[in-house]
């Protein structure tokens, strides 16, 4: 009988244990409920904020100058080919620095933020994705290692004050063939003597040159309608000399793969004239009277080496585009730009090439001149 109220008194106790312990799960399982609730909530509300705030009218009517600019930078580097060229040159204007362009999306695009514009951020897309088609490409590496020759082109400067340090560094290069431009009669010499020992082979037509360890034949000047010569090289020669002084040459290098046809070339400067525009109508002749020379070429392997004053996006480069590869975009990385040497921001010294294979493109350190020297390597 005395172990009736014993297990009377336990059975509440172990009840209420059982029961707390119950409750406490069912709390803290309450309470992870809630948490995840409540996270589901806070996301949903936020989506919601977020779907409220772009669809409210303010956002997209804030702005509307900065969207019509974004469309119009969009639309001027997709249509860069159909801006008249009559009008003071304009269109070559715009292409020479086309690149550039895209340095108004961030600008842009900073202002759209601080208007808080839903419209500039949707219109910037058009000169997004217009620059990427056009430049996405340059921005990589496509270099190769490898390749059997070695060229190199440089615009020496008609003012460079150092010819002989140039030559040095030129010759250090390990270049096989090595084209200059804007050789002056002064400094000649001094070209001639710095590179004999690395280049036994040479030839000077006008101001242009072509040093090569590789012996030369075939050497021949090539008309690009220099008329009218100006600029600082024209400045160091008279007015018969300017008449009669070739701007471009034509060689042939013989290697161990074949003939290579060679054409080194300076066309003209464009120049900046405030009432008239830009003057190219030199340049323009010279590459139209070199896109027919390297046409006629019988050979199929050819370097175009120079200062074409002008970029390949350039219309006026058609005739050579359309026949010659730009070494810098087959095989570089980035956009080599080689004008002026203390902050380039255009190429305007090009290596253009039919039959080879460029295997890598690149840009080489200042010398004295003016322009920096542009270099490739290039296979058969």
């Amino acid at each position: 009988m005395t172990t009736t109220p014993q297990q009377d008194t336990q059975e509440p106790v172990a009840a209420d244990a059982r029961d707390t312990a119950e409750t406490g799960q069912g709390d803290a399982g309450r309470r992870g409920a809630d948490l995840r609730g409540g996270g589901s909530v806070a996301r949903r509300a936020g989506i919601r904020r977020a779907i409220h705030a772009v669809s409210r009218p303010e956002p997209w009517k804030r702005g509307p100058v900065l969207a019509g600019l974004a469309l119009l930078l969009g639309l001027l580097m997709l249509l860069h080919a159909r801006i008249p060229d009559g009008l003071k040159n304009v269109g070559s204007l715009v292409e020479t620095f086309l690149p550039w362009f895209g340095l108004f999306v961030p600008v842009l695009l900073a202002a759209a933020l601080w208007r808080r514009s839903a419209s500039t951020l949707v219109a910037l897309l058009l000169p997004v994705a217009v620059w990427l088609n056009l430049f996405g490409g340059v921005l990589s590496d496509k270099s190769h290692p490898g390749g059997d020759l070695t060229v190199v082109s440089h615009n020496v400067g008609a003012g460079n004050s150092d010819p002989a340090g140039t030559a040095r560094d030129l010759a250090a290069s390990g270049a096989d063939v090595l084209a200059l431009e804007e050789l002056t009669t002064q400094a000649r010499g001094a070209y001639e003597k710095g590179l004999a020992k690395a280049y036994p082979y040479h030839t000077v037509k006008g101001t242009v040159g072509l040093w090569s360890k590789r012996p030369l034949s075939d050497t021949r000047t090539v008309d690009v309608a220099m008329l009218g010569m100006a600029g600082p090289l024209a400045r160091n020669l008279s007015a018969e000399e300017k008449a009669a002084t070739p701007r471009a040459l034509r060689t042939t290098v013989a290697t161990d793969q074949g003939p290579l046809a060679v054409y080194v070339a300076h066309l003209g400067s464009v120049r900046v004239n405030p009432r008239a525009g830009l003057s190219t109508s030199q340049r323009d002749d010279g590459a139209q009277e070199l896109g027919k020379a390297v046409a006629a070429e019988p050979n199929e392997r050819v370097v175009l080496l120079g200062d074409l004053n002008g970029t390949t996006d350039d219309r006026a480069f058609d005739g050579l585009t359309s026949q010659l590869r730009s070494a810098q975009e087959t095989a570089g990385d980035g956009f080599g730009f080689s004008w002026p040497a203390g902050f380039p921001v255009v190429r305007i010294d090009q290596i253009l090439v039919r039959g080879v294979e460029p295997q890598s493109s690149w840009v080489l350190p200042a010398t004295g001149s003016d322009h920096l020297p542009v270099a490739a390597r290039i296979s058969w």
